[in-house]
């Protein structure tokens, strides 16, 4: 394993196969650090995206790891939820918990989905320092049609690297996406760390 989890180490640049080999070995504790350390960013971006979508809307969780953000969409009323990773071990942890109507393993580099598929595609803390690279955002946008929404996070240091908003900002004005809501508050209290939940809207 290259990085202890909930260390700053962990927000960093790595290599795919890296990546896969820390979630791979987080897995059996992700639920447990996480909870333990007062995450709020799920919620927050279920409840963000709750006002554009109607309740039975079909989402794709993109990095749904444990499923935890694909809990925090089921709290706030979404009814038809599907989720991908690129981590086996992630998706053996989501599976026993019957949150999505379809579980898959995906590859990097992919979104499994042709446009029109899904009406929103949620990530949170995947198009993030130290997990997805920023172009991933355009692998998202592609793979929604006209009118779909993109939901996701980027955490103070990923908002410091700079690269992830300059990514954003540059399908801002391109005229590939609008941006419908942002705004930053709490992400992981037991380190002291906040993110931006951003909506944007596929023109």
């Amino acid at each position: 394993m290259t990085d202890k989890p909930m260390t700053p180490q962990l927000w960093t640049d790595r290599s795919v196969d890296d990546t896969i080999a820390v979630y791979r070995d987080w897995a059996a504790s992700y639920d447990a650090d996480l909870g333990g350390g007062g995450y709020h960013t799920p919620l927050r971006l279920a409840q963000a995206l709750q006002p554009h979508l109607p309740s039975d809307a079909l989402i794709l969780d993109f990095g749904c790891g444990t499923g935890i953000s694909g809990a925090a969409l089921r709290a706030v009323g979404f009814t038809r939820l599907h989720g991908v990773d690129i981590t086996p071990e992630m998706l053996d942890r989501a599976r026993p918990k019957a949150i999505y109507d379809d579980l898959r393993l995906s590859q990097p580099g992919t979104v499994p989905a042709q446009p029109g598929t899904y009406a929103a595609i949620v990530a949170t803390g995947v198009i993030s320092l130290g997990a997805a690279p920023p172009e991933t955002l355009n692998l998202l946008i592609d793979a929604l049609a006209r009118g779909g929404l993109i939901a996701l996070s980027f955490n103070d240091p990923t908002l410091a690297d700079g690269r992830y908003d300059t990514a954003l900002q540059a399908q801002v004005d391109a005229g590939m996406v609008t941006v419908l809501s942002r705004a930053h508050g709490p992400h992981l209290d037991g380190m002291n760390m906040g993110s931006d939940v951003i909506v944007l809207k596929r023109l």
